[in-house]
This record gives C-alpha cells, structure tokens and sequence, in this order.
C-alpha cells in the first residue's frame, strides 16, 4: 500500500520536495519558448512573403465586399420601408425619364449615345411601333403617380396592353416589306416577323389578317374592362358625352337609369389612406362616386383572418333628379300641386372627411390598449352620425367591444357613442359616433329624390336620410298609423312640419284631408286656411275630444258602406266609384262620390290625456283599431312620453314609431320598447321603427324652413278655399240623450254642484254632501255626471278628484247643461 502510494504521489508531483519538482519543470518551459527560435535557420522564399500579401489582400477585399453589399442590403431594407406613395413617386418619376429619354433619341435623334442604343434597340424589336413608346410611357408615369397599383389591374393592363402590341407589329409585318431597307423602318421589328412570319406561313396573309384584328379588338376591350354585351351600352354613354351641350348639367347627360341608382363598384385599396384634408370634400358635386367603397387596410399582426373580405358599406342614394311637379292620380278639377323648385335643395353629401380619420385612430388605439383582437373594416358616414364597421378577430366575444362603451366615448372625445351589436345583415359591430361637422338634410332633396318619385301614392311623406346615405319616405296609408316622442327641441314639430309639407306638394284636397289638433296653439298656425281641412284647426282640448269622435263616427259610415256595396278597402271602394260600378240606390238623393284619406295629426298627446283621458283614449284606440280599411290614418306626437300618456292599449295599436332624443331611457323603453333613444343627439336626430321592423333605423330628419312653409301654404290657399266639415266639433247626439236621461229632474242640484266645484276648484263628495245636504248616493251620481261632462277627471280611490274646467269656463260648462236639457 505504501508502494502504490507513492508512485501515485510521483504521477502527481507532490512529492515532499518540491523544489526539485519545480526545477525539473523549469527547464521544460525555456526549451518550448526557444523553439520557434531555431527556426529562422531555414528562411522561406520572397514568394511565400508574396503570397501571403495576396492572401492578405484578398480576404480584406472579400471582407470589404461583404460589407458593402450587407450596407447595401440594409439600405434596401430601410427603402422597403419608406411610405408607398414616395415608392410609387419614386417609379413614375424614372417611368417619366425614360419618357423624356426615349421621345429625344427616337423622335429627334439628339439624346447622345445612350438615347441612341436606346432608339435602336427599341426599333429592334418594335419596328414602326417605336414612335408611340414615349407617349406609352408618360401616360404609364402619369398613372403611376395619380392613382395606387392594383394587382389585378395590373395584369389586366400587361394582357391587354400585350395584346395590341403584338397584333399591331404583327399586321405592320405582314402588310410592308420588311427587305426593303426603306420600308423596314415601318414594319414591327423583331415582334412583329416572329409572330406576323409564323402566322403568314401557318395560312395565308388573307387569314392572319382578320385574326391580328380580332386580337386588338380583344386587348382594347380589356384595357377598357369592357365586356362584348356592354359595348352598345358604352358607346350610347360616349355619344351622349359628346352630342350633350356644353352648358347642360351633368345630370341631364344621357345615362341608364341603373347607372345612376347603382354605380360600379370600385375593389378597395391595398395601402393605408393617405391624410384627408376636410376642405377637400366641401366642393362635392352630384357627380362625384357617393358610392366609392371606404375600406381600411388589416394591420399587420392582427388575428382577423385574412381571407375575410372586408366589409363593404351600403352606397349613399343617387343625387336628386330634376324638379317635376308629380303627376296627379284623383279627380284634381284645376288643382295644380306646388312646383319641386318651391323647396330649395342642400348641400352635396359628405363621403369622407379628416375627422373620420382621427376617429378611426382613436379606435384602433382603445383595441390595442385593451388588448381586443378587432380592428375597423370600414364605415359608412350619415348626415349627423358615423358608423364604424368593427370586425372580431376568432374567439373574441361582442361583449368585449360593447364593455368598452365608456372608453371608446373618452377616445373620442363624445358622450354620444351608440354601440349596434351587430349590424343587421353583416358580420361586424357597428359603433355610431358624432360628426363633429354635420350636415342638414333639406326636404327638397328627399322630394325630388328616387324613393320619392317612384311611388305617386299622396300618403308617401318624407322623412330624412339614414345613416347609410339613403333617403327615407314611408307610406302613411301603410303604416297605418305613427306614434312620434321626443323631448323638446329633439325634432318632433320639424318632423311634423314635414310631413304636412310633403302631403301639400304631392296630394289635392280631393285626395286627403286633414284634421289638425293643436292644443299648443301655436305650432300649426302656419296651415290655417288650406283646402285640405276639414275644419279649422283645433286648439282647444275639449272640442278636440268631440273632433276624435267625429272621427269614429266617419269611420263608421265609412264601413258601412264599404259592407254595403262588399268591398274590403277604401281604394277598391273608390275604384269602384269612379268605374260607375257603385251608384246610390234608386231614391235616393245622396250622390256617390270617393273617400279621401283622413289624416288626423295630434300635435301633443298629453295635453288631451290630462283634460279628458277616458274620452281620448276610447277614441284614439277605437280608431286605431278599425279605421285603416277606410282610409284614416293617426300621427300621434307628444314630448311626454310616459305611461300615463302612451298608455298599453294605444301602443298595442300604433305599430309604427319614430323616437327622437329623449330625456331618459324609461321614455325611450316606452316608446321603443328598447332602448336607444336616450342616445340619440337631438336636432332631427331620430330612431324610426315602422310596421312589423324588429331593429330601429337611425335617420337624420329633413329640413324645411318658415319661408319655404309659407310659399308652399299661400300656392294651396291660392287656389282653392277650404270646405269644413260642421259636424266635425258638435258633441255626439247618442250621447246627449244618454246623458239628458240620467239627469232627469237633478239638474238644478247639478248646476249648484258644478258651481260649488268650479269656484272652489275642489272635487270633493263629502263637500256636496255638506253644501247641498243631500245623502252619499246622490252627492255620488252628481259627480259622476260632472265626470261625464268633463267638469271633473276620474275618481282616485279616496282623494278629491282633479277639477278640468276654470273658473273663466264656468258660464260655457252651464249654458250647456241647460242647453242640453232644453
């Protein structure tokens, strides 16, 4: 053991004396470091010293290159970098120095040797073709530089560009000849033999000929992105360019009908829109491309697929045609309706603007802060209000954007911010936010416009433009009858004003009449006198009470004889009159003659409600109900829309609604039964939701002003007076017999009864028992008579009742009672 021990402390040289270890090494190391010493004894050559050199130089000259072509590779990376529109500068420029270039050595001989390689290259290959090279490539620049590349667009071009090309050289081969040095220049050059010799050879000249055209033909159709069935299409539009008039108006320039409704659609752009100045787009005329899709670029690492085509926004309505007064359809005698010039147009419509922009950004910020996979696809801009079109990336909930309902509305400095999850019919979340410059819609506009003047029904009235650039009219007579709500200064009276506007210019008196009640007073002033009344307008709520029940009864002999002569509507009924097929029985005096349409419109609702509720809504539901079949249609308006006003049964039976701005969300449940309207911004601004729509359409409501108001009154009281109806405010006879028989021989304690409740403003049995001493059930049934003479309102269990006639009305309230009775 003592033996292995120490040979192994010999391997590892710990032995006890380490001196002599330390000089056994020691030597070791001198003779390492003295070895390349000995070696200069055989010195090398002077060419080894050369090559060495050369190595040297070699490798510093491969380094250098190197280095140069990845400086060179990193340039070129930061040029792919630059903006697209500087790259697509940057190639039309060198498109137009060649231009330059190639028109100097071709056309004049004076471009130096270059231009001189260049001319005759090009005559090469394209023989007399050459002369239009330079013209071919400024109009390439100009392209270039105007408008973005388009993939598809640009190998339509290549095609079609490729194929004129050779059929020309290709027929200037055949028809010179290309040995005769003084016809060789105008031959097609190398092109031209190759394909004009092959074709010639292949069948004759007679044959290669036709077929050379055909291609042309074939190259110039898609460079036009023209197909064969549209060519006769194409050239009627070229004629009528060239033959219209200097001075006529564009949209006076023959053009298809389809064209105008619905223009070509453009395929969106690959790059980023460029910055939009907003004084670019305030010189819209009608012949710019409303329709022009606004679709926005995917960003780049966002997870919506690729292959999703981006949503594209509905197109705004065609620009309004020409003032025409609309034909008349009824029995008009010498009634003119009023000129389309009467009512001013706006102006041009908005399809994009800078704050479009800002907005988009502050969206795309809110997603990437919040960490949402969405972008915006595109949007559509309405007249007051923008909707964004939002696209989901996968496994990304809708709830996620509608959360950030708060956030977006900071982003965009707007507490206005209506979020539509989803857009009906589209796969995207639309997030309606404010312009910051709005635009009025003018009632001459939506007139004049195609929805309009399509439809010659006189119940078709105008209601504004929708967010999507479209102009909204609806059918009264279809509805059949509209409920209107908003608080004030929202657009409810504008919206009425519209309406009556658009029943003056489109419908005689011999067509609708009209019954205005206007317990305000002063909002329907303006129409005082037209022909179209049935009466004057009614301002007091109690006489509008017994003008609503004038109305039942209209609609009840209106009925009968729609079931005496077995017709189910009023137009089959009024058809039938003027065929001759209905006529009055024999006896008779009465002369059969067609219904118009009766159009109630009640400006404000509450007022009636609160003085005479049982009476009203009787009648207003009784109305609705029966009276479309015979042609009476209800607007009904008010700015209180609470359930004590709109009440269930009356909302059961006005299927249409048109909500604007209103003060809570209780209000807009109440007339929406969604929420909705407390969003809305007010001016116009509306939610419209028509008969049997389950979503709300958000319109922007048109615009007429007092002076257009009173031309177009004055024009209809011009020509005819009004013929009213007497018996339109004259209480019920059923009725006063009804109540004359319950009053029997009480009616002095009744008198006495209404004098001590009018005076003292006081609805109280227990006082008429005290003041007239008469027991519980007789102070009882006189106030039940006073109830039903609308003296005092509905009993409230315990509490007095709510006295509906003053102190001022006293005398009136007792002159008809004894009227009565007399």
């Amino acid at each position: 053991m003592a033996g292995r021990t120490s040979q192994a402390s010999r391997r590892r040289g710990a032995s006890p004396r380490g001196t002599t270890n330390s000089r056994a090494r020691q030597p070791a190391k001198k003779t390492t470091r003295a070895t390349p010493r000995r070696r200069p004894a055989a010195r090398p050559a002077p060419a080894a010293y050369v090559g060495r050199a050369v190595g040297a130089l070699w490798m510093g000259l491969a380094h250098g290159v190197g280095w140069g072509f990845r400086a060179a590779g990193r340039q070129a990376a930061s040029a792919r970098d630059l903006d697209p529109e500087h790259r697509r500068d940057g190639a039309g420029l060198l498109l137009f120095g060649l231009a330059i270039l190639s028109a100097v050595g071709i056309w004049f001989s004076g471009a130096g040797p270059l231009g001189a390689r260049l001319a005759d290259t090009v005559r090469l290959f394209l023989g007399a073709i050459a002369v239009v090279v330079p013209v071919l490539l400024m109009i390439g620049a100009w392209r270039l530089m105007r408008t973005p590349s388009d993939p598809e667009h640009r190998g339509r071009g290549l095609v079609g560009w490729g194929s004129m090309l050779v059929a020309t050289a290709a027929m200037l081969h055949i028809g010179q000849n290309p040995v005769d040095p003084v016809q060789r220049d105008y031959a097609g050059g190398l092109i031209g033999a190759g394909v004009g010799d092959l074709l010639e050879r292949a069948m004759t000249a007679w044959v290669a000929m036709p077929l050379l055209i055909l291609l042309l033909v074939f190259g110039l159709l898609v460079v036009t992105a023209t197909p064969i069935n549209r060519i006769p299409e194409r050239l009627g539009l070229l004629a009528g360019t060239l033959v219209a008039p200097p001075d006529a108006p564009a949209e006076e320039v023959a053009e298809p009908a389809e064209t105008v409704a619905k223009p070509a659609r453009r395929r969106p752009r690959k790059a980023a829109p460029p910055p939009v100045d907003p004084d670019d787009f305030d010189d819209v005329g009608p012949e710019v491309d409303l329709q022009e899709t606004i679709v926005l670029p995917r960003r780049p690492g966002s997870r919506v697929p690729a292959s999703r085509k981006p949503v594209e926004p509905p197109e705004h309505s065609a620009p309004p045609t020409r003032a025409e007064q609309l034909a008349l359809t009824g029995l008009a005698g010498d009634y003119v309706l009023p000129p389309a010039n009467m009512l001013t147009g706006g102006a041009a419509p908005k399809t994009r603007s800078k704050a479009n922009d800002e907005v988009i950004a502050a969206l795309t910020g809110v997603f990437d802060q919040f960490g949402v996979d969405a972008e915006v696809t595109g949007f559509t801009r309405g007249p007051t209000v923008t909707r964004y079109e939002v696209e989901l990336g996968h496994g990304v909930k809708v709830e996620r954007i509608t959360q950030l309902s708060r956030n977006i509305a900071y982003a965009v400095k707007s507490p206005d911010v209506r979020i539509l999850s989803p857009i009906p019919g589209k796969s995207a979340v639309g997030v309606e936010i404010p312009n910051t410059d709005p635009e009025n819609v003018a009632l001459g506009d939506v007139l004049r416009s195609r929805a309009a003047t399509s439809d010659h029904h006189p119940m078709v009235v105008a209601l504004g433009k929708d967010i999507e650039g479209g102009f909204v009219v609806a059918n009264l007579a279809k509805m059949p009858h509209i409920l209107i709500a908003g608080a004030t200064g929202a657009g409810k009276s504008s919206c009425l004003n519209t309406l009556l506007v658009s029943i003056l210019t489109r419908a005689t008196p011999d067509e609708v009449r009209l019954l205005l009640i206007d317990p305000k007073r002063v909002e329907m002033t303006g129409y005082e006198g037209i022909p179209h009344l049935v009466t004057p307008i009614v301002t007091n709520a109690k006489k509008a009470a017994d003008s609503l029940e004038w109305v039942v009864r209209e609609m009840d002999m209106r009925y009968d004889d729609l079931a005496a002569n077995g017709v189910r509507h009023i137009d089959d009924f009024n058809r039938k009159v003027r065929n001759g097929e209905i006529k009055a029985p024999p006896g008779s005096e009465r002369e059969m003659r067609p219904y118009p349409y009766l159009l109630v419109i009640v400006d404000e609702l509450a007022d009636l409600m609160m003085v005479a509720p049982r009476d009203v809504e009787d009648s207003v539901v009784r109305i609705t109900q029966l009276a479309r079949a015979a042609g009476i249609h209800l607007v009904l308006a008010t700015q209180r829309p609470s359930v004590d006003v709109v009440t269930g049964l009356i909302k059961a039976n006005v299927p249409s609604r048109l909500a604007f701005a209103t003060s809570s969300l209780a209000d807009s449940r109440v007339i929406l039964d969604q929420p909705g309207a407390e969003k809305l911004l007010g001016r116009g601004d509306g939610l419209f939701l028509p008969m049997g729509a389950s979503k709300p359409v958000r319109i922007q409501g048109a615009w007429v002003t007092e002076r257009e108001i009173a031309d177009v009154v004055k024009f209809c009281k011009d020509q005819r007076e009004p013929e009213f109806r007497n018996d339109v405010l004259a209480p019920a006879q059923d009725s006063k017999k009804k109540i004359d028989e319950d009053i029997g021989d009480d009616l002095d304690l009744l008198v006495q009864a209404v004098e001590l409740v009018v005076t003292s403003q006081f609805g109280s049995t227990s006082m008429l028992q005290r003041k007239l001493r008469v027991g519980f059930a007789k102070a009882g049934r006189l106030m039940d008579l006073m109830e039903t003479r609308g003296v005092v309102g509905p009993s409230e269990g315990s509490k007095a009742r709510d006295v509906l006639v003053k102190p001022d009305e006293l005398e009136e309230v007792l002159d008809g009672l004894r009227g009565d009775v007399d």
